[in-house]
């Protein structure tokens, strides 16, 4: 979806720098061979992911949601020397897909991959992290949030995507529709919180970027 004209969003895009030759190599097998390949982040938003990653030059990122390592390795970008990134994931049909990736880039020894349940894995980590990317099931938005947030210090930045789900937040919800009602509830959490501030931009299907005050 669309949140500025086709035509201009070409025109940003083309006005941004091009993904790395490894990450074009992902994204043309992801789009090859793995069901629903619209859930990569792509060239735009991976710029993105990257550029705040280099801003704040992280010691130690978490990642929830992997997908087929895309975005995972945009934020490894920015990571500090000996900084690491947790990815977690429950599809354990794509982890070796991940690995392979993960293994040509420069970030091999740095990215550790966890196959589960977010919800469980995540109270097993621990480390204080500078930066978290949250890109998994919508409906558990809300708890990633509440268990994440032991695991920041004041500026560690939250980064939060889909989080206008195609504009369906400002649309009638449906009853059984779990996953907008969990993003309606989770954008007023990350807006009102106190312990947060934050910015929804529009980028693609909607970006969050919460500041741990």
């Amino acid at each position: 979806m669309y949140f500025i004209p086709e035509k201009l969003d070409n025109y940003v895009t083309a006005h941004t720098q091009p993904e790395p030759e490894l990450l074009q190599q992902l994204s043309r097998e992801t789009w090859q061979k793995v069901m629903i390949p619209r859930m990569l982040s792509g060239h735009f938003q991976g710029r993105v992911l990257s550029m705040i990653s280099k801003l704040i030059n992280p010691n130690h990122i978490l990642e929830i949601g992997t997908y087929t390592g895309y975005s995972a390795l945009c934020l490894a970008e920015g990571l500090q020397d000996n900084g690491t990134l947790d990815t977690i994931d429950h599809n354990e049909e794509l982890f070796d897909f991940q690995k392979k990736y993960f293994d040509k880039s420069a970030w091999k020894k740095q990215i550790f991959q966890h196959l589960g349940e977010a919800s469980t894995i995540i109270p097993t980590l621990n480390k204080i992290y500078d930066l978290i990317f949250i890109d998994a099931d919508k409906k558990n938005y809300p708890l990633y949030l509440e268990l994440i947030l032991p695991k920041l210090k004041s500026g560690s930045v939250i980064l939060s995507d889909n989080v206008l789900w195609s504009g369906k937040v400002l649309e009638p919800v449906l009853e059984n529709d779990e996953d907008t009602q969990a993003l309606i509830k989770y954008n007023k959490l990350l807006n009102n919180h106190p312990q947060l501030e934050t910015v929804l931009l529009p980028i693609r299907d909607g970006l969050s970027i919460s500041r741990v005050k």
